[in-house]
């Protein structure tokens, strides 16, 4: 079931007055300025808002595809791009995605989302915090990307807290080799989910900050442009890195691995050498022959001193190179 919502600003101020039926005369009017967010949407409904505002019949088909990339389109009357917002995952998962397509008129936004589970309420908010609504659509535009931004800066700040869990549990003794080697698999799986989408936003927010739909879109929005798309910068250039550090951790389990698995071999090897030294001993005077002290203690006692001082000697001799 399609469900929708909206909000409206005349001269800058907000109204209560939201009706779905009438955008196409919100947009007809140049001191208005109009929000309409579309989730869990019908085909038909898209269908029809389309047809009556204009809208590229192939972005309402991307709007509605059930996966697509991050991207900015430019068509001549408006312009459409996807992004997707990033929350906390549930109890098997770091992060969780959600989609959210978005058509930008001259004084209005649409925004289409496939499902319920982001809250767009928080969005709503950015539009009265940041205020600015006389600037025209792109404030709006400022405000909704401004929210998707940030989710991506918590999402990299939460990788990045768990990959430092990882360096942490490395050197770790007692650690399960088993569970640290999941969990870096599991953290580089969604680092790579998290960059496909961060990555492209430079690309939507060049694309919305230098689209000049309007006279209403003011230079006075341009410094806040910037400054989110430093944001998205950073937000790259920190994924970037926590790729390679990623790498850097699984390289060093395996290194690790291979330096305990030398150790264990270096240890084995040892006691075997010092337990072959009185099995061959006490294998020769096991024989069925006669030899110099057989049935006597003497034999005995020559046997057992020959025993402890060669042990002695290989046992001292292994530790001092460090192989016991």
């Amino acid at each position: 079931m399609t469900h929708i919502r909206g909000r409206v600003w005349r001269g800058g101020k907000p109204q209560d007055d939201f009706d779905f039926s009438a955008i196409s005369d919100y947009l007809a009017d140049d001191d208005t300025l109009v929000w309409c967010d579309i989730y869990d949407p019908v085909h038909d409904t898209l269908e029809v808002l389309a047809e009556e505002l204009g809208l590229n019949t192939w972005a309402v088909e991307d709007a509605l595809a059930e996966s697509e990339r991050t991207k900015a389109v430019v068509y001549r009357t408006h312009t459409f791009f996807t992004v997707y917002a990033v929350t906390d995952g549930a109890a098997d998962e770091t992060l969780s995605t959600h989609r959210i397509s978005a058509f930008v008129l001259p004084r209005g936004l649409i925004t289409v989302r496939l499902s319920t589970e982001f809250d767009m309420e928080p969005v709503s908010q950015r539009f009265d915090e940041l205020g600015g609504q006389e600037y025209g659509v792109g404030s709006l535009v400022h405000g909704l990307l401004d929210v998707v931004v940030d989710g991506h800066f918590d999402a990299v700040q939460k990788l990045d807290d768990e990959i430092e869990s990882l360096e942490d549990d490395l050197f770790e003794d007692r650690s399960r080799r088993g569970d640290l080697q999941r969990r870096t698999y599991a953290l580089r799986k969604e680092l790579v989910q998290l960059r496909r989408v961060v990555l492209p936003m430079r690309e939507v927010v060049n694309s919305t900050q230098h689209r000049r739909l309007d006279a209403k879109t003011a230079p006075e929005l341009d410094p806040l442009y910037a400054d989110l798309y430093d944001h998205v910068l950073r937000a790259s250039e920190w994924t970037e890195s926590l790729r390679d550090m990623i790498t850097t951790v699984f390289e060093t389990n395996l290194s690790l691995q291979d330096a305990r698995l030398n150790m264990v071999m270096k240890k084995l090897t040892g006691w075997a050498a010092i337990i072959a030294v009185p099995t061959a001993i006490t294998g020769f005077y096991g024989q069925n022959v006669l030899y110099p002290g057989i049935d006597s203690a003497e034999g005995f006692i020559v046997s057992t001193v020959l025993i402890s001082i060669l042990v002695v000697t290989l046992y001292v001799m292994f530790k001092k190179r460090d192989w016991l």
